[in-house]
């Protein structure tokens, strides 16, 4: 599981959540207010994902994202965002950087049933398998 830090540097920290998150309360509380539109924008930079590419990834409607420039994003948007936030940081910490973490995540992947991790991760059952490859990696094991 990635570090608290590195899922709120994935998210754009203080200057793009609006308020400093020091535990996992803190963070659970700004996904229930809904983070601001700018977390969206930070993590598309972050991931190198188009609007399209994030907002399947996560089952979102891309019209509702955009709809929401100006205000907060809904709660059950949020939580998703934060889903993707925690794997990139995962996937940098697994594999090493920004690059090869993106690249992994659009390849598909034959422990994944031959899907791209990317299309996995719609789901929270299936975030969780991307996560224990993520961790297979890291271990040095199969993946």
């Amino acid at each position: 599981m990635a570090n608290l830090r590195a899922v709120i540097r994935e998210l754009g920290g203080r200057r793009t959540l609006g308020r400093a998150l020091a535990n996992d309360r803190d963070l659970r509380d700004a996904i229930r207010e809904g983070f601001p539109h700018a977390v969206l924008q930070e993590l598309m930079r972050a991931s190198g994902l188009t609007l399209k590419e994030l907002a399947n990834a996560l089952d979102l409607s891309t019209r509702s994202l955009q709809r929401r420039r100006r205000g907060r994003l809904a709660r059950f948007e949020s939580d998703r965002l934060y889903r993707m936030a925690r794997l990139l940081a995962l996937a940098r910490e697994s594999l090493g950087d920004a690059a090869r973490a993106t690249r992994w995540l659009k390849r598909t992947n034959h422990s994944l049933g031959g899907v791209a991790p990317i299309a996995a991760i719609d789901t929270e059952p299936g975030a969780r398998q991307v996560e224990d490859i993520l961790g297979r990696i890291a271990y040095g094991g199969i993946s």
